[in-house]
């Protein structure tokens, strides 16, 4: 079931079969996804990396190349456009950029608490309703619906990561460090250019992710460039000195002492690797 608005507003609820894989759909310009496993296992891999998942786990998904779904019951799929709903434009209403989506590396995972599966239950049946009704407040309607959906996993997800017992500004510091690194990755590669950004210092900066994170912000830094060079190693015909300066470096020499460094392979030997593994987790 899919709703396509007047000016390419898109939504799609959808019920995955077994096996099915699914793409990152760039002509929907950057749709941003949940799935939600309805069975008691899951099987799930994405770009390479198997995860199993119990029921009503909710994984989100921002830039990803494909992801295959394994299961006996049915996996359900939520995906949107930045024209129905752009979570940056509306951040300061639902809180997910730098968690849900826009982050780095890792996929967002929650588990959904029994005493919210009702919740949960009743949002995706309006969502079947309301994508049969045609009428002049329909959009509004899925846009709200959606909205409920975003802000119910936000809550889970800071509470499941230990998010919630800390100060607004220091979650947002991280949220924003998150999202700045997701975008800048190619252009910038220092702490420093991150901190100088959210006005802050390097050692700002430092102390408050070792209080939070098990990752400094340099690591985070290099695992998402080190993260796209093998996803364009692996998905791309590109040559390795393109996908160097692809990804921000000056000379492919560099390039690869940096990617042997963190995979202890060349990337030639990566491209030629039949493990593709590409997930930094």
């Amino acid at each position: 079931m899919e709703f396509l608005g007047k000016n390419n507003e898109f939504l799609q609820i959808q019920v995955l079969k077994n096996n099915t894989t699914i793409t990152y759909d760039k002509s929907l310009e950057f749709p941003l996804i949940f799935i939600w496993t309805k069975d008691k296992c899951s099987e799930i891999i994405h770009e390479g990396r198997k995860y199993i998942l119990p029921i009503n786990t909710i994984i989100c998904l921002t830039e990803f190349h494909e992801l295959t779904v394994n299961n006996e019951l049915e996996t359900r799929q939520i995906k949107f456009n930045k024209e129905f709903y752009c979570v940056l434009n509306h951040d300061k209403e639902v809180g997910c950029k730098g968690i849900l989506f826009y982050g780095v590396n890792q996929i967002p995972m929650l588990t959904i608490p029994d005493d919210k599966i009702e919740q949960f239950e009743i949002i995706w049946k309006i969502f079947q309703t309301e994508l049969e009704s045609k009428d002049d407040l329909q959009l509004d309607m899925l846009q709200s619906i959606l909205k409920r959906f975003i802000i119910l996993c936000t809550r889970i997800y800071k509470a499941q990561n230990n998010l919630h017992q800390q100060s607004s500004t220091e979650v947002n510091i991280i949220r924003e460090f998150n999202f700045l690194v997701e975008k800048n990755f190619r252009t910038k590669h220092t702490v420093k250019e991150y901190a100088d950004i959210l006005n802050k210092s390097p050692k700002t900066l430092s102390n408050l992710f070792s209080a939070l994170s098990e990752k400094t912000p340099l690591q985070i830094i290099h695992e998402r460039k080190i993260l796209e060079a093998k996803r364009l190693l692996k998905y791309t015909d590109k040559s390795i000195k393109e996908i160097a300066y692809d990804i921000g470096f000056q000379d492919i020499h560099t390039f690869s002492r940096f990617f042997k460094k963190m995979e202890k392979m060349s990337p030639s030997s990566f491209k030629c690797s039949s493990a593709g593994n590409i997930a930094n987790l």
